[in-house]
């Protein structure tokens, strides 16, 4: 009688039978405008470990930091076409696409982390996402809580509007933000985010906004010296991905990206609260920045700013989508035109 031999794997058997698993899984790639270490990362790199985790390995997720795969705009762009699976981008990116998610980058209507959470996870986050599948071909399926936007400059400190003179700040070409400035009676310079730490070195501009862990991730530390701890606009950066790519999806598996969207939502979200205030300090301790409260509760920042929403009205959606917004955080309707 002949004994079966029990066959045990050799080192190069293993090997092989690993990266056969691997050629085997499908690889997404997953667009970031900003570096490792900051929030967008912080999504990313969550979600991508979910997905593996839920998938089984059957999904990975390739993340490609720091613009490599194109400007923020562009990456919305190429994910419409079915040309990129995944992006993570600052929301002011996607307003040019979808004009109705503007009413998150109003100034002033978003105050804190718990403003944002309420608007972005509940009715009117809903709603912004079926919008940018109507009117970009992509879907939201997580959003990254960055912070509020703070400004920075490198030439002195600012705590009221009129020490903004003489300054030229660095926004993102997004025409409600272009306007906050001009309320305050700044004329920004709109530069594509890939430009703006070489602009700042060279001192093409002054200034620019960004929250905390932003400014830390990105180094701005080393070109900027002065914060004004504001809150104009809070900083929400969703995670999208290809509609058509989402739609080319089984329905288990569509359920399965949605769930992993969900909980990287939620570590987005405690990753803020449990990152910003030491970030703050070590900016200041370590890195020699200086931090201006802004003048009066920022009153005239925000009496000035807010003198704009009536602009953009018919941008949003109405008037009703701000009073809407407004409502779910407990505040009173906006001023008629």
């Amino acid at each position: 009688m002949r004994l079966s031999k029990r066959i045990i794997p050799t080192a190069v058997t293993v090997a092989t039978l690993a990266i056969s698993t691997q050629a085997m899984a499908d690889t997404w790639k997953m667009a970031l405008g900003d570096a490792a270490g900051g929030t967008q990362y912080e999504l990313g790199t969550t979600f991508a470990d979910l997905l593996e985790e839920k998938t089984d390995g059957e999904i990975r997720v390739d993340l490609f930091p720091n613009g490599q795969l194109g400007s923020e705009q562009d990456t919305v762009n190429n994910a419409s076409m079915g040309l990129l699976d995944l992006s993570v981008l600052a929301i002011n990116n996607i307003t040019p696409f979808s004009p109705t998610v503007g009413v998150m980058t109003l100034p002033y209507v978003i105050r804190s982390p718990e403003d944002a959470r309420t608007l972005t996870q509940g009715e009117i986050g809903e709603e912004l996402t079926e919008n940018t599948i109507r009117d970009a071909g992509v879907r939201i399926l997580a959003w990254a809580y960055s912070g509020c936007r703070r400004l920075t400059n490198s030439s002195h400190p600012v705590a009221e509007p009129s020490d903004l003179e003489g300054l030229v700040i660095r926004v993102p070409k997004n025409e409600i933000m272009i306007s906050s400035y001009q309320s305050w009676g700044v004329n920004p310079n709109p530069l594509a985010w890939s430009e703006t730490f070489t602009a700042l070195q060279q001192g093409v501009v002054d200034g620019q906004d960004n929250p905390y862990i932003t400014i830390d991730a990105m180094k701005f530390y080393e070109v900027q010296n002065h914060v004004t701890d504001g809150c104009y606009v809070f900083s929400l950066e969703p995670l999208i991905i290809s509609e058509s790519k989402f739609q080319g999806l089984g329905p288990e598996l569509q359920q399965t990206v949605l769930e992993a969207g969900q909980e990287a939502t939620q570590q987005s979200y405690d990753y803020l609260l449990d990152t910003e205030a030491s970030i703050k300090k070590k900016l200041v301790e370590e890195h020699g920045m200086e931090i201006t409260e802004p003048a009066n509760d920022e009153q005239q920042w925000i009496e000035m700013a807010t003198q704009i929403w009536p602009q953009f009205y018919d941008s949003i959606g109405g008037k009703e989508k701000l009073d809407q917004a407004l409502a779910a955080l407990g505040r009173d309707p906006a001023p008629a035109e």
